[in-house]
């Protein structure tokens, strides 16, 4: 894993700072701390930071071939196989790694080299002799790459948004479309940048800058598709998804440095765990976090699943109070970024870096298989929805969702307000909200009259509705799952995931989010994805030979941390204090965020929440634009 950036000329072939190149790369240093590179030629530099995992003492980055010379970020887990492929045409190879099979892919292919490619990466290569740079991301976004193009007609890239800041020439201006994202949906979505003009390469796509030409749209190269159905048996289907569930989480087994898992106690990270000590001769490596409060610690969960497959398993009990790890995070994610799970996975994060370089987690099954409980309740909406006719269903459930009395203090079924306004809603809409943190009302609250003015009717969730609307599917569960993917998948877990490791010099694979497993996943008919209230139906059933029963149904728990008891005990000052920061008050309303912070205190209304929004915003505007 490491940390890429560099400039390009699209236009003229000015003369490119080598100092100024690496230092864009020396901003990411925590990214790549076994090495450092730099090459410069008229109108291109590239520079890289290197954490060696392949080819440990070869495949020095940027890595040239003739004409062409690349930086890169990630891993090529069938780098072998393609290896092999180019080998059998003809090309010659001196090094061991995956880094020098983009460069002989490039030559053989093209663009289409990104088709025969598995795994996470996100790199840009440069060819002397077309006079082009070629950008391009894995898949489903899981490594980053920010670009912009700046005053002097230069386009700027780089791993991270704090490698754009190193460069002089960025001007730093905030986005208030962004911060209107992401007060809607807790972290600024991949299509956006809370530093005006900065863009972020979606996953998926590349970019083609040829000398000479203006600089075009990215362009897609991989999609989900939801309109293909599976069949055969569900005995069938269960043993083609282990099959293909061994075959990644071995492929992302291959390391030469110390490799382990994180280890929750959960389905997903139990189910990886379950596959790399089936595929190990030696113990696998795990660890695990806890917390002193019952009802958020899954250690004992964890500790079952270690004894199971006898890993050398190692936990760390950390306060549910670690809120002082905000500055620590701000810093490592740049954007504000509202996950609470970010703190949580940090300190795990932490802790596999004392023993293991590489570490693969559990991430990618909610979202292919559908497990998040909200899955549920859409499915259950929209059954609702068609009972009656769109009109009638919109005035009946609109009428008594405004009738009944909210009460987000009482248990889910009784908070029937919330659920009857979303039926009021066509699906797309009401799934938008509810995957959101502040609603559109609040968020219009919380605004000033002329920052709302000035937003001009963006708002976070069509983004999400428009998704859900032009997706390739067949049915609402895919539509959902499918925006999940494009939006939720990358803009949060990813991103959370991606800088958390990368703060601590840990590479973090993901095999659940395999391509091919995806695409499977994808095929799945709705009943073997949720199945009587059951997510990830046919995924756990497919697990029962190797993982009891009281870790494949029980609850879902995940990383909770307990921020809305923070802000009536520990950070109830500092609430009070966000209605007097005048980096919100270019565009909040200070009575309105006093008067939030007062009624969450007081136990009058529950918006933990939204203060935490409000506190990740203005420690990042800090960060951002002093």
């Amino acid at each position: 894993m490491c940390g890429i950036a560099g400039v390009y000329h699209p236009g003229t072939p000015k003369p490119v700072d080598r100092a100024r190149v690496l230092a864009m790369a020396d901003a990411q240093a925590h990214r790549g701390p076994d090495g450092a590179g730099v090459w410069t030629a008229p109108g291109v530099g590239l520079s890289h930071r290197r954490l060696a995992i392949i080819d440990v003492a070869g495949s020095p980055q940027p890595m040239q071939d003739g004409d062409l010379t690349v930086t890169y970020n990630g891993e090529i887990y069938n780098f072998a196989e393609v290896r092999g492929q180019l080998h059998a045409m003809g090309a010659k190879f001196v090094t061991e790694g995956d880094t020098e099979v983009l460069l002989h892919a490039w030559r053989a292919w093209g663009p289409s080299m990104l088709e025969r490619l598995n795994g996470m990466f996100a790199f840009a290569l440069h060819d002397a002799g077309r006079q082009c740079l070629f950008l391009a991301r894995d898949r489903l976004g899981v490594k980053p790459l920010h670009y912009v193009e700046l005053s002097d007609g230069s386009i700027a890239f780089a791993s991270e948004l704090k490698g754009l800041l190193a460069h002089p020439l960025l001007r730093r201006a905030p986005d208030l479309s962004a911060i209107e994202d992401f007060m809607g949906l807790g972290y600024v979505p991949d299509d956006t940048c809370v530093v005006a003009g900065v863009k972020k390469l979606p996953a998926a796509h590349f970019l083609l800058l040829e000398r000479g030409r203006g600089i075009p749209h990215p362009q897609r190269w991989w999609d989900m598709d939801f309109t293909r159905r599976a069949s055969g048996s569900v005995k069938d289907l269960e043993a083609e998804l282990v099959e293909r569930m061994r075959a990644a989480v071995r492929l992302r087994m291959v390391s030469d440095v110390p490799l382990g898992a994180f280890l929750s106690g959960g389905v997903d990270s139990s189910a990886v765990v379950a596959l790399m000590a089936e595929a190990s001769k030696d113990a696998v490596k795990t660890c695990t976090i806890g917390f002193r409060e019952t009802g958020h610690d899954e250690r004992a969960y964890a500790d079952a699943i270690a004894a199971r497959y006898h890993t050398d398993h190692r936990e760390r009990v950390v306060a549910a109070d670690d809120f002082a790890l905000l500055d620590r995070l701000t810093t490592a994610f740049d954007e504000p970024f509202a996950d609470a799970s970010a703190l949580a996975t940090y300190r795990v994060c932490e802790l596999a870096r004392e023993q293991v370089t590489v570490a693969l987690s559990g991430d990618g099954a909610d979202e292919a298989f559908a497990g998040y409980r909200r899955y549920k309740f859409q499915a259950a909406e929209e059954r609702v929805r068609g009972m009656l006719p769109r009109g009638l269903s919109s005035t009946v459930f609109g009428t008594l969702g405004r009738l009944y009395p909210k009460a987000d203090w009482a248990p889910r079924p009784l908070r029937a307000k919330t659920t009857l306004l979303a039926l009021a809603d066509d699906g797309a809409t009401a799934y938008a909200r509810s995957v959101g943190v502040t609603t559109p009302a609040l968020r219009q609250h919380l605004f000033t009259a002329a920052a709302w003015s000035q937003l001009g009717g963006h708002r976070a969730e069509d983004r999400y509705i428009a998704t859900m609307r032009d997706a390739p599917a067949r049915d609402a569960l895919d539509r959902a799952q499918y925006a999940d993917v494009q939006h939720w998948l990358t803009g949060d877990i990813l991103t959370k995931v991606d800088r958390t490791s990368m703060a601590v010099s840990l590479e973090a694979r993901e095999p659940l989010l395999d391509y091919r497993l995806m695409e499977f996943a994808a095929s799945l008919p709705v009943s073997m994805r949720l199945r009587g209230g059951q997510g990830k139906w046919l995924m756990k059933k497919a697990m029962e030979r190797y993982l009891p029963r009281d870790i494949l149904y029980r609850p879902k728990m995940g990383f909770v941390t307990p921020i809305s008891a923070w802000f009536r005990g520990a950070l109830a000052d500092e609430a009070a204090a966000l209605a007097r920061s005048q980096r919100l008050l270019q565009w909040f309303d200070g009575p309105a965020i006093e008067k939030l912070a007062a009624d969450h205190k007081a136990g009058r209304a529950e918006h933990g929440r939204t203060l935490w929004q409000m506190m990740t915003l203005d420690r990042s505007l800090a960060h951002l634009f002093g």
